[in-house]
C-alpha cells in the first residue's frame, strides 16, 4: 500500500439531502444506505463518463443513481428482494433523468456474481463500490411518543431481512470469509487496473473493538487484489474549519450508554475507505492499456481498448 492518505469532504449536507427526490418511497428503509457523496466522490475520482460501475450487494442502489446521474453506466447486485425491487426502480428512474448510461439490477448472492451479471459485462468493469454490513449500532430510525402515542422512543427499520442466510446476520468471522469470495468475484468482473473503493467502520461488540477495516484490508489483499490508498469520507459538515456533526438519536445513544460502562466509544464521524486496485495484465508502448466499457447498440457491455 502507498502512503498516500487523504480526506473526502463527502457531506457538506446531509444525506438526506442529498438523496432528495432522487429514489422512490419505501427506499428511506433500508437500515445502512451508502452515503450517496462517497459513492459519487469515489465515481469522479476513479472514473469517467461511459464508464462502468459494479456495486455487489447495492441495497436500495445508491451507487448506481450516483453513477446514472455523473454519465455512468450501472450495474448492481442485491441478496434481498424488497431491496432489489427498490434498487431497480431507483436505477431506472435515475438513467431516465440522466439519459446518459443504462443500469441493470439483479437480484442474488454476490458470492455467485459472475454467474448473475451479464456475460459481456466481466472484464468490463472500470470501478466497484459498495461496503460490507457492519455495526448495527447506527442502522435503523426512531419513532417518538408522538408518532406512536406510546412512551419512549422505538427503533424502525434497523433489519437488512429476515432470511438468516443474509451475510448481516453471521458472525464477523463468516461475514469476511464471505466477503473474500465477493472481491474475489469483483476481481474477475473487472478491466486489468480497474479500481475497487470499500467504505467501513470499526464497532465495538461487548466492549470489543471490531477492526473490520484492517480485516477488509487483508481480504482485498487474499483476494488478489493491491492495496493503493486508505482515506477517510466525512459524515460531517466543513464549516469554517470546524466540523459540524450529525449523529442519529441511536449513535448519542450508544455512545452515552457505553460510556457509563467505561467503554472509550465516540460518535463516528466518518467512514474508513480502502482502494485496491486489479493488477494489470500488460503494458503498450503507446501508452497504458484501459479498458473501458459501454452499452452497445442491443445495450450490452462490450471492452474497447484505449491508449493513454
Amino acid at each position: 500500500m502507498t502512503s498516500s492518505h487523504s480526506v473526502w469532504n463527502t457531506a457538506p449536507t446531509s444525506a438526506p439531502a442529498q438523496r432528495k427526490d432522487r429514489y422512490v418511497p419505501g427506499s428511506s428503509a433500508h437500515p445502512a444506505k451508502m452515503h450517496p457523496g462517497i459513492a459519487a466522490h469515489a465515481i469522479t475520482t476513479y472514473t469517467r463518463p461511459g464508464d462502468l460501475v459494479l456495486d455487489p450487494m447495492c441495497g436500495i442502489g445508491t451507487t448506481l443513481v450516483e453513477a446514472l446521474h455523473l454519465g455512468r453506466h450501472a450495474l448492481g447486485i442485491e441478496y434481498e428482494p424488497k431491496w432489489a425491487t427498490l434498487a431497480s426502480l431507483n436505477t431506472r428512474a435515475a438513467a431516465q433523468a440522466s439519459s446518459a448510461g443504462t443500469g441493470i439490477v439483479r437480484c442474488g448472492d454476490a458470492r455467485h456474481l459472475t454467474d448473475l451479471a451479464p456475460a459481456d459485462a466481466r472484464g468490463a468493469v472500470d470501478l466497484v463500490v459498495t461496503s460490507p454490513p457492519y455495526g448495527p449500532s447506527v442502522h435503523g430510525q426512531i419513532r417518538s411518543s408522538r408518532e406512536t402515542g406510546e412512551p419512549g422512543v422505538m427503533k424502525k427499520d434497523f433489519r437488512y431481512g429476515h432470511d438468516r442466510a443474509n451475510l448481516a446476520h453471521v458472525s464477523t468471522e463468516r461475514l469476511l470469509e464471505a466477503f473474500t469470495e465477493i472481491l474475489v468475484q469483483c476481481r474477475t468482473m473487472l478491466r486489468p487496473g480497474g479500481t475497487v473503493v470499500v467504505t467501513t467502520r470499526p464497532w465495538r461488540e461487548r466492549g470489543e473493538l471490531i477492526d473490520l477495516p484492517s480485516a477488509v484490508l487483508a481480504a482485498g489483499k487474499t483476494a488478489g487484489l493491491t492495496p493503493s490508498e486508505r482515506c477517510v469520507a466525512l459524515l460531517a459538515g466543513v464549516r469554517n474549519s470546524q466540523l459540524i456533526t450529525r449523529p442519529s438519536f441511536f449513535q448519542m445513544k450508544n455512545v452515552r450508554d457505553a460510556r457509563r460502562q467505561g467503554i472509550p466509544l465516540c460518535v463516528v464521524q466518518h467512514e474508513d475507505v480502502l482502494i485496491f486496485s486489479k493488477p494489470l495484465s500488460g503494458s503498450s508502448s503507446t501508452g497504458r492499456i484501459r479498458h473501458r466499457s459501454g452499452p452497445d447498440t442491443h445495450g450490452r457491455y462490450c471492452a474497447r481498448r484505449e491508449a493513454r
